[in-house]
């Protein structure tokens, strides 16, 4: 989520807390309007309408392909698997005989923007000034690597969190069967439940967690990722929010 829409709405929260539903409620006609139409129809889609306008005045004043995505791609590491309309993306990328695959979602940017709505603010305005040398990213994002061999079976997987430019790794997990420990689907994600995984990352002895930073770093997962999964993210979800804000106003203006 952008920082200036994040504003806008700490200043939206901040208004609704006040609206209160005891007011009287205005009686219409339902033979006036066509057979559901609503008599907020029109309202809604008006507000919609505002708020894509200003969405889409703020991003063509921004290039289509933001600088640090070129940047990105140009290193030549990673490919981006993101589909619209999912809020999952992918990084995958070969080192030797491995194949590399990072997913990470859009939905923490949204849950760590609503928490933040209510913790901070009525304080967001007063420490602007204040907070301007925070990391500009600086909410935790999951993301889960997964690592399997082009010559043999088993899969690696990786659990950990991406934040202000660092991955803290959860745990490792390591499964016999490539497939299971890939697949995400219902039916692979409930067997893998009943498999014992592994230990927590912080249990294990420091010169075995050292050895697996290294190993992760070698493979890219270092912090110039990190600090691209967060910037990503907020780009595709900007993204995601406008198309939103097109599908519901098309429905609504049904």
């Amino acid at each position: 989520m952008s920082a200036t829409r994040a504003l806008r709405q700490l200043v939206s929260v901040s208004t609704r807390r006040t609206f209160t539903t005891s007011a009287p409620v205005r009686s219409f006609s339902s033979s006036t309007r066509r057979l559901g139409e609503g008599a907020t129809d029109l309202s809604l889609a008006q507000k919609l309408q505002e708020e894509l306008k200003y969405e889409k005045e703020a991003a063509n004043a921004s290039p289509e392909v933001p600088e640090f995505l070129k940047t990105f791609k140009s290193q030549g590491v990673w490919q981006i698997e993101d589909t619209a309309g999912s809020d999952e993306v992918a990084l995958t990328r070969k080192f030797g005989n491995e194949n590399v695959r990072m997913i990470f979602s859009i939905a923490d940017i949204v849950a760590e923007d609503e928490e933040a709505d209510f913790n901070e603010g009525e304080e967001a305005a007063g420490q602007e000034g204040e907070d301007s040398e925070d990391p500009l990213h600086s909410y935790p994002i999951r993301a889960s690597l997964s690592i399997t061999k082009t010559n043999g079976p088993g899969a690696l997987n990786v659990d950990m969190m991406c934040q202000d430019g660092h991955f803290i790794i959860d745990s490792i997990s390591f499964y016999r069967d490539s497939q299971l420990g890939t697949e995400l689907t219902a039916e692979a994600d409930w067997k893998r439940r009943g498999l014992y995984i592994g230990p927590q990352f912080e249990s294990l002895d420091v010169s075995v967690q050292e050895e697996f930073e290294k190993f992760l770093q070698e493979r890219g997962v270092n912090e110039s990722l990190a600090l691209f999964i967060p910037e990503y993210a907020e780009h595709k979800e900007q993204l995601e929010y406008v198309q939103w804000l097109e599908s519901v106003k098309s429905f609504v203006d049904l």
